[in-house]
């Protein structure tokens, strides 16, 4: 052993140790498995899914919407490019046919000459849609609203766009129902609608997810579309159990009443 060390060498050494460790493969990484990002992992994913399943009415509004549209005009060019004025074209004996039919009226060519007030009204109807969707939270009232919809607009787009002009325009009708009355595409689509809506009134589905003389478990009302009833039914229940809780331990409270009230 040296009779003398130098202190500056032995700084230097030790400095050198720490660089070595430092470098080294070896390190041993710190844990990442943090309970706490787990459950923020967690939550927010929750988050995001719940906000998915809110909008998911809207967006089956809309499609449905757009296919009813795209449909309809399709079909009306193709009764133009095809069928001839007046000429009728039997598919099922006299039940039902194709004809070509310039409807200046409403539906199934009622209330001939009104065209304008209709497109008034077709144009009121969509934005009434458009404003009750924001309270959508009904896969099946956004099928039925999106009927709804899409027929007004289909049929709109002709009171708009065809001849003579802007907002009298005549709607394109070819299907033939015996006789009886002409329509296309959009107003089979507004029919079904008008029976999905009664059929969901009549059953007491509202357009929030909710229905009239449910019960009041938060899963259940999840599960047919209500995220926001099923929140405000859970606060309540949230503040009833603090308020509970807020009560003195000593005193008797509801714990006394309830034990007293069970069957000796």
């Amino acid at each position: 052993m040296p009779d003398h060390v130098d202190p500056a060498s032995c700084v230097e050494e030790a400095a050198g140790n720490v660089g070595d460790a430092v470098n080294s493969d070896n390190v041993v990484p710190l844990p990442t498995d943090n309970p706490f990002s787990a459950m923020d992992e967690a939550m927010t994913t929750q988050a995001v899914s719940g906000r998915r399943s809110e909008r998911l009415p809207v967006i089956v509004l809309w499609l449905v919407a757009i296919i009813v549209i795209v449909v309809d005009q399709v079909s009306k060019q193709w009764a133009l490019s095809v069928l001839s004025d007046g000429r009728h074209t039997a598919l099922l004996g006299r039940a039902l046919g194709l004809v070509l039919v310039r409807n200046p009226g409403a539906a199934f060519s009622f209330a001939t000459g009104q065209t304008w007030i209709f497109a008034l009204i077709a144009s009121f109807v969509v934005a009434v849609i458009i404003r009750v969707s924001r309270n959508l939270a009904s896969r099946s009232w956004a099928v039925a609203l999106g009927l709804v919809l899409g027929g007004a607009v289909g049929n709109l787009i002709d009171r708009l766009l065809r001849e003579p002009g802007f907002l009298r325009g005549h709607v394109i009708d070819f299907i033939d129902y015996g006789g009886y009355f002409v329509g296309n595409v959009a107003d089979i689509a507004i029919v079904l609608a008008a029976v999905g809506i009664i059929i969901l009134s009549l059953g007491g589905w509202e357009i929030d997810g909710t229905r009239a003389g449910a019960t009041d478990d938060p899963e259940a009302e999840v599960t047919g579309g209500s995220t926001s009833s099923a929140r405000r039914r859970d606060r309540a229940r949230r503040k009833d159990r603090a308020e509970a809780s807020s009560e003195p331990a000593g005193s008797s409270g509801a714990s006394g009443r309830a034990a007293s009230a069970e069957p000796q």
